[in-house]
């Protein structure tokens, strides 16, 4: 199983249908309830002012609502709201063309903005702070320097990584909302507002079941809520409950806390083959067959999250509590030859 094809990825899919089910206010956004009070505040107040919002960026793990939360600023201000992507804005021109295009106070959103090209990040920083575009027209001696003045626009930026924005780049947003993982109380909530919307009858026992397995993450939810409700119609049940939701999560390999197969190789791998750790992760990358970015980004996140692993200088480790989850004997030391594997890689 690669790690893009997995059922609890939170990577976006062209078979996930979020549209349907994505709030479409402050109010009705469940969960990151201080985001939420902060982004509610900065938004009465550039209202009141008149003004465009301030730059915003969003940083967090995949999924967890950054796309829906640029959406809901820009109908929260009353504005137009465009959407691009860091790597489709390939040169100076494309970034022009967009902002060219912005209205007064219009919410430009750039997900993925850290995989923007340095070029384009350049003509970006006087356009967010001076409101101004400067480009070069032509070539060699002809070339000219031409100066375009821009509405006030706001602009959005997402990003999974923060590290790899650059320092100018990530000063010029002034107002940074990390978005965490959510609870199970917050998911429940989610699912069954999905279920609503789906017209799926769902117990409150069915949709904490649902929620507990969705990894912290919406995404996840829903499109847990969706494989649940295709096993609930051919079993023919009326209703989703804990029972019809755990039959169908299990035989999905979707376990009690939201592992699946990738996770428990993984953990497994650490475990038989480097005695529970510690090992660097390009030796787990290798072990495995999986990419190391894919590993840092979508498989231990969640993990660390539990308190499964713990990455150290050494490399990773895994906790007594992944040991328990596996129904394995927890070792009472690491043993000796494991502690070099790994040195450097982290």
């Amino acid at each position: 199983m690669t790690s893009g094809k997995r059922l609890i990825s939170a990577e976006k899919r062209e078979d996930d249908v979020e549209t349907s089910i994505r709030p479409s206010a402050l109010a009705e956004f469940v969960g990151q309830a201080a985001a939420r009070a902060n982004l509610q505040v900065f938004i009465d107040a550039a209202k009141a002012r008149g003004e465009a919002l301030d730059h915003v960026l969003f940083v967090g793990p995949p999924g967890l609502g950054k796309t829906t939360l640029a959406q809901i600023v820009a109908r929260e201000l009353g504005v137009n709201f465009r959407a691009t992507s860091g790597p489709v804005i390939a040169k100076a021109g494309d970034l022009a063309a967009l902002l060219t295009n912005l209205e007064e106070r219009d919410v430009l959103f750039i997900d993925e903005i850290h995989r923007m090209s340095p070029a384009v990040e350049e003509i970006l920083y006087p356009a967010m702070e001076d409101y101004q575009l400067d480009l070069i027209i032509g070539e060699g001696p002809a070339a000219r320097s031409v100066r375009i003045d821009l509405a006030k626009f706001t602009l959005v930026g997402a990003t999974t990584r923060l590290g790899l924005l650059t320092t100018p780049l990530r000063d010029r947003f002034g107002i940074p909302i990390r978005l965490d993982f959510y609870t199970t109380a917050e998911l429940e909530l989610i699912v069954r507002r999905g279920a609503r919307i789906f017209g799926i009858a769902m117990t409150d026992d069915g949709a904490t079941e649902i929620a507990r397995r969705a990894r912290g993450t919406p995404r996840i939810a829903g499109r847990l809520l969706r494989r649940v409700r295709d096993f609930a119609i051919v079993a023919g049940a009326e209703r989703v409950d804990r029972r019809v939701a755990d039959d169908a999560l299990t035989r999905l390999d979707v376990d009690p806390i939201g592992l699946d197969a990738l996770d428990l190789r993984y953990l497994t791998t650490i475990a038989h083959s480097f005695s529970g750790g510690p090992v660097g992760i390009e030796t787990i990358a290798a072990a495995i067959a999986e990419p190391r970015d894919a590993i840092e980004d979508i498989v231990e996140p969640y993990l660390i999250q539990k308190g499964f692993v713990q990455r150290t200088p050494r490399g990773r480790v895994l906790t007594h509590h992944a040991f328990r989850h596996m129904g394995l004997p927890v070792p009472s030391q690491p043993e000796g030859p494991q502690l070099g594997l790994g040195l450097g890689e982290e």
